[in-house]
């Protein structure tokens, strides 16, 4: 395995999984909440992101999240194919994650700035 490929897949692999242990909190917290107050809606449970996304920060989130893609496309290696499976999954988690903070941010905004 060479050794720039094997530092790309760890710092991306690192990079992909980190923002998960804040958001998973985030997400237990925001449901605890809506159990606690018997909130219903989306809003409810943008609530609790809120929290989550100010702690880790929007513009950190989004770079770490296009580096993590980055470096885990530049990992792959023919022969590797447990390496490869893992950059494919934390890809997925990646982009997961930029469609989560898209979202808030389309809903932050529209919420905010428009009244329907």
């Amino acid at each position: 395995m060479d050794d720039l490929k094997k530092k790309r897949f760890l710092w991306g692999v690192a990079l992909a999984w980190a923002p998960w242990i804040p958001t998973l909190i985030g997400l237990a917290n925001a449901f605890v909440g809506i159990s606690n107050t018997k909130a219903t809606g989306l809003t409810a449970v943008a609530g609790g992101l809120v929290e989550t996304f100010v702690t880790w920060g929007v513009v950190a989130m989004l770079i770490s999240q296009v580096a993590a893609i980055v470096l885990l496309f530049r990992a792959f290696a023919p022969g590797h194919w447990m390496r490869g499976l893992l950059s494919a999954l934390s890809i997925c988690l990646s982009g997961l994650m930029l469609l989560l903070v898209g979202v808030f941010l389309w809903l932050s905004w529209f919420q905010r700035h428009h009244t329907f």
